[in-house]
């Protein structure tokens, strides 16, 4: 049996991982690239050095990759942002293939990729989907979640494709606008039709 392919995206607050989860537990096999990329840039790995080559500040006194000031520096300039992209993304991808490959015949692979519509990658996946949610609710759950200042949120939103140019992309569109319950059925519903896929 093949595997079914999905590509997961939303933009920051949308509610991507919490979908994510409920697939999980329905059987899915979850590969998060944001998870991905923390391993890309360990210490001691090749996509750390070529950090630390281009912008030296940025590595913490243990070694580590300082999160937040490399940031700041990429969400304030867009070809910063592209050149980290050059950096994570390759690499990102050769770590997603293999957990895929890793995988039993017959598994859903999710992939759950913040910028999937940023590249033309969402092409080879069986399924896109899209998680969104009104811009003042996703901006307050990360101010929330996260203890940031909105200001950098919106830096980062503004960094995204815009929703309605996603929707136009994506097989399936999740609206995240209620509470859990209704993104647990909406959520189940579209998994159904992944499912049906086979």
């Amino acid at each position: 049996m093949q595997t079914i392919r999905v590509g997961l995206t939303g933009g920051i607050g949308a509610g991507k991982s919490a979908v994510a989860e409920i697939w999980r537990e329905r059987g899915a096999a979850i590969i998060d690239a944001d998870l991905l990329a923390r391993e890309a840039v360990a210490p001691g790995s090749p996509g750390l050095a070529a950090i630390a080559a281009r912008w030296p500040g940025v590595i913490a006194a243990g070694g580590e990759l300082d999160r937040a000031a490399l940031a700041r520096i990429v969400f304030a300039d867009d070809d910063e942002r592209m050149r980290l992209n050059a950096i994570v993304h390759p690499r990102v991808r050769e770590l997603a293939f293999q957990r895929e490959d890793a995988l039993p015949a017959g598994s859903v692979a999710v992939h759950v990729v913040p910028l999937l519509f940023e590249s033309d990658s969402w092409r080879t996946y069986d399924a896109t989907v899209l998680v969104t949610a009104p811009d003042e609710l996703r901006l307050a759950r990360v101010v929330e979640r996260d203890a940031v200042d909105a200001q950098g949120v919106v830096q980062r939103m503004h960094a995204q494709i815009a929703p309605a140019a996603a929707r136009e992309l994506a097989t399936y569109v999740i609206e995240n606008d209620g509470d859990r319950d209704a993104l647990r059925e909406r959520a189940e519903r579209v998994y159904d039709d992944v499912l049906a896929l086979r």
